[in-house]
């Protein structure tokens, strides 16, 4: 009770200054000075000392001064410590951030995309053609301090490391945004603490040289983000089909969430996890305000769905042939790094219609009834593992050969050579051996057009009539050196022999005995000459099977041929697929030269091309119209088939694309008897040529204006007269139709016959050939004595003296000068009397020229005038008569 009584006499200000005399009291009961119920004041007088104020005492000072100079110390040590890193830091150019490894984007003719070409399959951006949801979700996922920090966040340093301390392990990090763009802006991969400074230090540097949209938009464009894809529109192309600026929150959330662990989370690789990962990038989002809880919900209600994997490196054939001309244009690592925009030719709805046209025929080849060969479908059911780890990106496996049946198409723009369409196989992953620029294979009888060419060219006309039947094969030796030459040119099962016929009539029809001796009568030399200008670079063997085309030579070649007949003898120079490269600066780095080079005449050429013409519309390729859909514009080409049926063709053109077709397989094999171009490649090139003419519409084609209309009969290939009819009797009408065998042709002036028809009109024809000067036989050395190396005489040659023939003359034998030697005698004309020499009439003998007589030293000694032989002309073994050498009826043909 006293001790509560105390107190309660006590006064603020005695309880505070009785603290501090509480700890001098010897007894613990005393409070705040008070003892035994008195006042200080009251109690017995002692001497008081007055006390310092706190403020003034030094003791106060010193931490605050301890924590100062540790400070210092400290900031200094840090100085110190960091110069080295600043200054690694400071090496590093900032201005070469936005110059990154780009792909190089490849575009069909009408500026759609096709495909890259790349070592990083990044495509920058800027942030403006970025959806606005991307950087939100970097932003949520990533650094949701990127706005605030100066590049460092190191409130986030110390909650990742304490984080890291408690679990034991690092299980969180605390890179910005500004230090992820540093660390893979320059390759700062090195998992060390100075790594880590120099990284702090870099970014410092670029939050000072670029603001936070420039720093979004590089870093978005520079991030790997899983599957080979770099940056954000790659990315969002690769894995959803879409571009950057298309993406919705949840897509942006799914990208976003790559950045941790691109190929864990991937969703080709790990789908749930991806979705999971999705799922708290959006609640991110939605904790920073960037969505309210309805769009929250509407997200994470909708399922994921990306884009089938495939593998970017192995596209199309069109695509790696782009590749390597791009390369060989501009060098690899230009080409491939250097985000330049490829221009090309190709016409990508031509290219489609082919590549499915292929698939929808050659599928039905190989289903039908005993096909007997390996068929894509079996083939991709037995390699299908080894595909999907193609597609996954694992290059290091290998297909097996592919067995099956091939195809390959090309087609060229006629003005410039451009090409609008390649396809080299049926499937790239398969096989990467492009079939229309590198596989050499038997043209067959696709190349027949270029004999005919070769003869038109030589002076043939058109109207001239050529012999089918049978030939012997030993002259053209297709299939062995015995029996007869087949006919399968036809393109029928069932063929005959017709007899004589037109060349024009014989190339519609693909008589192959007729194209032979066609071939002969221009010559193989001629023949060679006009392949070679045509554009064909492959040789052609020095035998007569090559008018039926038995050499070799690429379908990317042949139909560059093709063009020849549509151009009127012009031919681009050659075949081109890339128009241009530009930078991104947008200047032009490359272009493609288009040039023209003129191949045979404009009237060989129209000539060549009616046939053609006649093909399509009523020879071999006359079932285009009428089943595989040809549409009605002017077009011409040719069927092709190779001998035993092991390669099937069809090249033909309107005025603006010519297109060529080869089907058959890798390994020369039979396909089946009876496979013929225009069953398995022309249904191929009409669905083609379709697309073209949408694309490129087709025109009438020009006839050169020194091309005359004639009117011959084909029977006898001469001018037609009134009587070149037949009248074929009706006998259940009782009367009878006239039939004409007259026909319109177009020839030159030179080509034009002069001689009515000799079978129906009555003409006379005229059957002695007439030869130029250079062709002419001449007698040649059975010995070419330019290989013959003459052999040096040692020492003279010793016979003796019974040299009978006086071969070599002995030292020890001189020379009889009296020995009688016949001598030539000059003539003169004052020796003989005669006139000067007249030209002699026509059919009398050439007299020799007069010589001028040589002064000898010894008089020519008087006798008898010697003989006097003169040279006589020899007389021309082809001689112009008026009237035929032989007056017989013409005998009838041969039934073989």
């Amino acid at each position: 009770m006293q001790l509560i009584c105390s107190i309660k006499k006590v006064g603020r200000a005695d309880v505070f200054f009785g603290i501090f005399a509480f700890a001098k009291t010897p007894r613990s009961w005393e409070i705040g000075g008070i003892s035994n119920g008195l006042y200080n004041w009251e109690k017995p007088s002692r001497s008081r000392r007055k006390k310092k104020p706190l403020l003034t005492r030094w003791w106060f000072y010193a931490p605050f001064v301890l924590i100062a100079v540790g400070a210092f110390g400290a900031w200094v040590a840090w100085l110190i410590f960091s110069a080295q890193f600043r200054q690694s830091a400071a090496q590093f150019d900032l201005s070469q951030m936005d110059k990154m490894e780009a792909a190089s984007v490849i575009f069909d003719r009408d500026g759609v995309e096709i495909g890259k070409i790349f070592i990083q399959n990044r495509h920058p951006v800027p942030l403006s053609k970025i959806s606005p949801w991307m950087p939100k979700a970097v932003i949520a996922a990533e650094d949701n301090k990127f706005y605030e920090h100066g590049g460092v966040d190191y409130m986030g340093i110390l909650r990742a490391a304490l984080a890291n301390y408690r679990r034991g392990k690092i299980s969180q990090g605390a890179s910005t945004v500004t230090q992820q763009l540093a660390r893979n802006s320059f390759e700062l991969r090195e998992r060390t603490y100075k790594r880590k400074f120099v990284e702090m230090f870099l970014a410092q540097r670029i939050e000072e040289n670029f603001n936070k949209d420039q720093i979004m938009e590089m870093y978005l464009n520079r991030v790997y983000f899983g599957s080979g894809f770099y940056g954000v529109e790659a990315a969002a192309k690769g894995y959803f089909g879409k571009s950057a600026l298309e993406l919705d929150p949840g897509q942006a959330a799914v990208l976003a969430g790559l950045l941790k662990s691109p190929q864990a989370l991937s969703p080709w690789n790990n789908k749930e996890g991806a979705l999971q990962n999705r799922n708290f990038v959006l609640r991110r989002m939605k904790e920073q305000g960037f969505l309210t809880g309805k769009e929250l919900d509407e997200q994470i209600s909708i399922p994921l769905y990306v884009m089938k994997r495939t593998n970017p490196f192995k596209v199309s054939y069109a695509v790696d042939y782009i590749r390597q001309q791009a390369v060989a244009a501009l060098g690899y690592e230009r080409a491939m790094n250097g985000g330049f925009r490829i221009d090309t030719t190709l016409d990508l709805k031509m290219q489609k219609a082919a590549e499915q046209s292929m698939r929808d025929v050659l599928t039905k080849v190989e289903r039908l009834p005993g096909y007997s060969h390996p068929t894509f479908e079996s083939y991709r059911a037995t390699s299908k593992q080894i595909e999907d780890q193609i597609n996954n990106g694992n290059m290091s496996v290998k297909m097996p050969e592919p067995k099956y049946l091939q195809c390959a198409v090309m087609a060229l723009d006629n003005s410039t050579g451009g090409i609008l369409t390649m396809v080299g196989g049926r499937d790239f992953k398969h096989s990467e051996y492009n079939r229309a620029t590198m596989a050499r294979r038997p043209i067959g009888t696709a190349f027949v057009p270029f004999v005919y060419a070769a003869a038109y060219e030589k002076g043939i006309f058109p109207g001239q009539i050529v012999e089918d039947s049978c030939i012997d094969n030993r002259y053209v030796m297709v299939g062995g050196d015995t029996g007869i030459l087949g006919e399968w040119g036809v393109e029928a099962a069932n063929n005959e022999y017709d007899g004589p016929m037109t060349t024009r009539e014989a190339l519609a029809r693909g008589k192959n005995a007729a194209a032979v001796r066609l071939g002969f009568m221009a010559g193989l030399d001629q023949v060679k000459k006009v392949t070679q200008a045509s554009g064909i670079a492959s040789p052609l063997r020095n035998y007569a099977n090559s008018f039926l085309g038995s050499s070799e030579a690429t379908l990317q070649e042949v139909t560059l041929g093709y063009t020849v007949f549509p151009n009127g003898g012009w031919r681009p120079k050659e075949p081109f697929i890339i128009q241009r490269i530009t930078d991104s600066d947008g200047r032009i780095v490359f272009s493609s030269e288009k040039q023209k080079v003129k191949a045979i005449s404009p009237e060989a050429a129209f000539q060549t091309h009616a046939g053609l013409v006649d093909a399509l519309q009523k020879g071999t390729g006359s079932i285009a119209y009428n089943e595989y859909g040809l549409g009605r514009f002017p077009a011409a080409g040719k069927t092709g088939t190779a001998y035993n049926f092991t390669d099937t063709y069809f090249f033909g053109y309107d005025s603006s694309v010519t297109c060529g077709v080869w089907v058959g397989f890798d390994r020369p094999t039979k396909i089946f008897r009876g496979a013929f171009g225009r069953d398995l490649a022309l249904p191929i090139w009409s669905k083609v040529m379709n697309a073209a003419a949408e694309e490129l519409p087709a025109t009438d084609f020009h006839r050169p204006d020194t091309l005359k209309a004639v009117e011959i009969c084909s029977v006898s290939g001469l001018l037609a007269t009134p009587q070149c009819q037949q009248t074929m009797r009706n006998t259940a009408a009782g009367g009878g139709n006239k039939m004409s065998y007259t026909y319109t042709e177009w020839a030159t002036a030179a080509q034009v016959p002069t001689v009515a028809c000799d079978i129906h009109g009555g003409g006379l024809r005229n059957y002695a050939k007439e030869y130029n000067q250079e062709e002419w036989p001449r007698a040649t050395l059975a010995v070419d004595l330019a290989t013959i190396r003459p052999i040096a005489m040692a020492e003279p040659t010793l016979l003796g003296l019974s040299d009978v023939y006086n071969s070599v003359r002995p030292d020890a034998q001189r020379f009889d000068e009296n020995i009688p030697v016949a001598k030539a005698i000059p003539v003169t004309r004052e020796d003989k009397g005669e006139a000067p020499a007249q030209a002699p009439q026509e059919g009398q003998p050439l007299s020799a020229p007069a010589v001028e007589p040589v002064s000898d030293a010894q008089p020519t000694p008087v006798g008898p005038e010697p003989e006097v032989r003169r040279a006589e002309a020899v007389k021309p073994l082809d001689t112009h008569f008026d009237a035929p050498a032989i007056s017989a009826p013409t005998p009838e043909p041969i039934n073989f």
